[in-house]
């Protein structure tokens, strides 16, 4: 297990340094100067180059380029272009809110789609199972922010269940507020899990080892969690780290509509403002945790799959 997660680090650097190019090229790119962005439309010449000067602007690309990559290497992002704030405080101001929801909303999936799944996949061709492959092209059809405006009219708006916005303070107070937000996430990924689960068990039942368990007289109820959904959960795993991601990119258009803090707020500020620096950390925030999750499902195929530990 060691040598296959050495190799499999080693295969991320390439995609680090890829992620690395592709941000600053962009950035640079971008239309707008940050100078201009920062200092207002009043600014002079003088005070526009001073800023320039100040912030490596008119440094030539390549070294600009190097500058960057050491930088990012000793994880140094530096300062914010508008506040001049070290973006190291900004990330650990906003990442645990955007940790929070991400978690919230895989868990509540989770339960709400794997049992959905499973449920549909016993009753299959009959009512549960239609209502689930309704809702799951629901759920595919539907934009998150779209959901999201849905669900904070009507229960926000309207019915006053739950806050407008913010994230709330203390404990059950902070559930309160996120409760909604990780719904609308979970109700989207809860579409895919259920419909996957239902695909993945009614695979392995129809495998040997599952008809000799019934022939054995097991009950229904241990053949089916005990046998099937244990030797089902590795594509189950798969579809749980796709949703993992999909939650975190999706965080940033719910962040906006439920006016939350988080990674994905400070990232769309920070291009609206062409906020170089916090633009760069924010993306390099996303693709470390994209690279953490793809990291984790191999971990889960080693412990799952000893064929997989064999190949190794």
């Amino acid at each position: 297990m060691a040598r296959y997660l050495f190799f499999r680090l080693l295969d991320m650097v390439p995609t680090v340094f890829l992620v690395l190019t592709m941000v600053f090229i962009a950035m640079r790119i971008l239309p707008g100067d940050p100078a201009l962005v920062a200092l207002g439309p009043n600014a002079d010449g003088g005070q526009l180059e001073a800023f320039r000067e100040k912030m490596g602007l008119n440094e030539p690309l390549g070294l600009q380029y190097v500058t960057f990559l050491g930088n990012a290497v000793r994880f140094d992002f530096g300062h914010s272009l508008m506040s001049d704030v070290p973006i190291g405080t900004l990330i650990a101001n906003n990442l645990p809110h955007t940790i929070y929801l991400t978690i919230a909303s895989v868990v509540l999936g989770l339960v709400m789609g794997i049992p959905f799944g499973v449920y549909a996949a016993t009753q299959r061709n009959k009512l549960p199972d239609s209502a689930l492959r309704i809702y799951s092209l629901i759920g595919y059809a539907i934009p998150d922010f779209y959901l999201a405006a849905v669900l904070l009219i009507v229960f926000s708006l309207n019915l006053g269940w739950f806050p407008i916005n913010g994230e709330g303070s203390g404990f059950w107070d902070g559930l309160h507020h996120i409760f909604l937000p990780a719904l609308t996430l979970a109700m989207l990924k809860s579409a895919f899990l259920g419909r996957l689960t239902r695909t993945s068990l009614l695979e392995v039942l129809g495998r040997d080892y599952v008809r000799t368990a019934r022939a054995k007289g097991a009950r229904e109820s241990r053949v089916i969690y005990r046998h099937a959904l244990r030797n089902a959960m590795l594509p189950l795993s798969t579809g749980i780290g796709i949703s993992i991601l999909a939650t975190l990119s999706g965080s940033v258009a719910i962040e906006l509509v439920f006016n939350r803090p988080g990674i994905g707020r400070l990232l769309i500020n920070a291009i609206q403002e062409r906020d170089y620096p916090v633009i760069q950390a924010g993306v390099m925030m996303f693709a470390f945790f994209v690279i953490l999750v793809n990291l984790a499902m191999d971990i889960v195929y080693l412990i799952a799959d000893p064929r997989i530990r064999m190949k190794s």
